[in-house]
C-alpha cells in the first residue's frame, strides 16, 4: 500500500460511501493518511433523496463539510405526518427557528449524490487520502503490527489497520461476526426522483411528508434546488429475494396503496419508472473489532430508513472513530474499544427504535387510532424533547456534546 504521508499512521477503509469518506476524512483530519478502496468503476451514489437531522449537521461540521452539505441541502419547514386512509393531519413539527436554536442545527433534505459529493470532493483534495476504484475487499487478516486486506482482484492492501465501511452485505462484518444473517423486514421501498413539473401542485410541499395508511405509507419532499421531488412507496410485502435498487413494477405499487385518498395516490400514478430496495437490518452484536479491524456505517449497525438516520449514524461513527484515534496517540487497537464502546448504545438504540417506529407508521385497526391520538396531542416542545437524544449528538459523547470543537 502506498501512503502519501512518510512516518504517518495508515489505515484502509473498504468502501467509499458516505460512511467510508467520512471515516476517511475523519482520520486525515487527525495525521492518518487513509486509502480507500471502492468496488464500484467511479465514486458515486445510487439512491434519491435523503433526511438530515441536527446531528448529522453536527458531524459534518466536525469533518469539516458542513458549509458544502449546506449548500446543497433543502431546508424543508416541518415534518408532517398525514393520516392515509382519512387524509387529515395527524401531526406537525416545525423545523423553524425555535427548533433550529434548541439543537444548535437545521433539519433538511439533500440528495444522496450531493452528500455523497460533498464527502468527496473533500478528500480529493486532502494529502492523506489515496482513492481506489475497482478494488471490491473480499477477507482481512490481522498482522504482526497492522492488517491487511485482499481484494477480489487478488490485491493486498497492507496498513496499520482497516475500517469496514463496505455496507449492509459487508465482508468485513461476514468474517469478523460469523456470518450473521441480514433480517429481512419484508418491507420493500420503491423510489422515484419526480421532475418538479410532474409533482401535483397541491403537494408541493416544503416539508418531509408521510402519508401512513395500513401496511404501508410513503414519503415525498423536494430536492435539488426545489428542481425534484423525492417519492418513497414502502409496504409490507410477502416477496422473496428482492434485490436493491431493481426496476419496481407500477402496478404493484399502486395496488398496494389502493385505499388511501385519491390525493396522495394520484402522486403514485406520476411515475412511469420505479426502483425497489429491499429493507433490512441485522440483530446488534456485542463486538464490532477483531484486533486492528473495525466495523463503520452500515456495516455494524444496518437499520431501518424509519427515523431517517443511516447515513447520520455512519457519520456519526466517523466523528468518534477520529476522536478516539486522536486521543489514543494512534493507537488504533485501543482507538477501536473506545470507539465500540461509545457508539454501540447509541447506534442500536437507533436500529431498535426504527422497528418499532415502522409499526407504528403501518399501524391499522385500533393502533392506528391510539397512534393518531397520541402524536395529535404532542406539541413542538415536546417533540424536541422527545428528540434530543437523538438530534443533539454529534458522535462525540453524545447529546449535548453538538458544539463541541473539532
Amino acid at each position: 500500500m502506498s501512503t502519501k504521508r512518510s512516518g504517518a499512521p495508515t489505515a484502509i477503509v473498504a468502501g467509499g460511501g458516505i460512511g467510508g469518506l467520512a471515516a476517511a476524512l475523519g482520520l486525515a483530519n487527525k495525521g492518518c493518511s487513509v486509502t480507500v478502496l471502492e468496488q464500484a468503476d467511479e465514486f458515486g451514489e445510487i439512491g434519491a433523496g435523503i433526511q438530515i437531522g441536527p446531528n448529522a449537521f453536527h458531524a459534518m461540521d466536525y469533518l469539516g463539510v458542513g458549509d458544502a452539505g449546506r449548500s446543497r441541502a433543502v431546508y424543508i419547514d416541518a415534518l408532517v405526518m398525514m393520516d392515509g386512509m382519512t387524509g387529515e393531519q395527524v401531526f406537525r413539527a416545525p423545523l423553524d427557528e425555535p427548533f433550529r436554536r434548541y439543537f444548535g442545527n437545521p433539519y433538511a433534505v439533500i440528495h444522496r449524490a450531493d452528500l455523497h459529493g460533498a464527502f468527496l470532493d473533500a478528500c480529493r483534495a486532502h494529502d492523506a487520502i489515496t482513492l481506489v476504484n475497482r478494488e471490491r475487499v473480499i477477507a482481512y487478516e490481522n498482522a504482526a503490527s497492522g492488517a491487511r486486506v485482499r481484494t477480489a482482484a487478488g490485491t493486498v492492501y497492507a496498513a496499520d489497520a482497516v475500517i469496514g465501511a463496505d455496507g449492509v452485505r459487508s465482508k468485513i462484518r461476514e468474517q469478523l461476526a460469523g456470518g450473521d444473517p441480514l433480517r429481512v423486514s419484508g418491507h420493500v421501498a420503491y423510489r422515484a426522483v419526480l421532475p418538479i413539473e410532474s409533482m401535483p401542485e397541491d403537494l408541493r410541499w416544503n416539508a418531509a411528508t408521510l402519508w401512513a395508511g395500513p401496511k404501508c405509507h410513503m414519503v415525498h419532499y423536494p430536492l435539488q434546488g426545489w428542481r425534484t421531488f423525492n417519492l418513497v412507496a414502502t409496504f409490507v410485502t410477502d416477496l422473496e429475494n428482492v434485490g436493491s435498487n431493481e426496476p419496481g413494477k407500477r402496478e404493484e405499487v399502486l395496488s398496494r396503496f389502493a385505499d388511501i385518498v385519491p390525493k396522495a395516490r394520484k402522486l403514485l400514478e406520476v411515475p412511469r419508472e420505479w426502483r425497489r430496495w429491499v429493507l433490512g437490518d441485522r440483530d446488534p452484536i456485542g463486538n464490532w473489532t477483531d484486533g486492528r479491524v473495525a466495523l463503520l456505517g452500515d456495516a455494524a449497525h444496518p437499520t431501518y430508513q424509519y427515523f431517517a438516520q443511516g447515513a447520520c449514524m455512519a457519520m456519526e461513527d466517523a466523528v468518534c472513530l477520529a476522536d478516539k484515534f486522536a486521543n489514543s496517540g494512534g493507537d488504533f487497537i485501543a482507538t477501536f474499544r473506545a470507539y465500540q464502546d461509545e457508539r454501540i448504545p447509541r447506534a442500536y438504540r437507533v436500529v431498535l427504535s426504527s422497528r418499532e417506529l415502522g409499526r407504528v407508521y403501518h399501524a391499522d385497526g385500533v393502533e392506528r387510532l391510539v397512534r393518531n391520538t397520541w402524536l395529535k396531542g404532542k406539541t413542538p416542545e415536546q417533540f424536541y424533547a422527545s428528540m434530543h437524544w437523538l438530534y443533539g449528538g454529534n458522535g462525540l459523547v453524545g447529546a449535548g456534546q453538538q458544539r463541541a470543537a473539532a
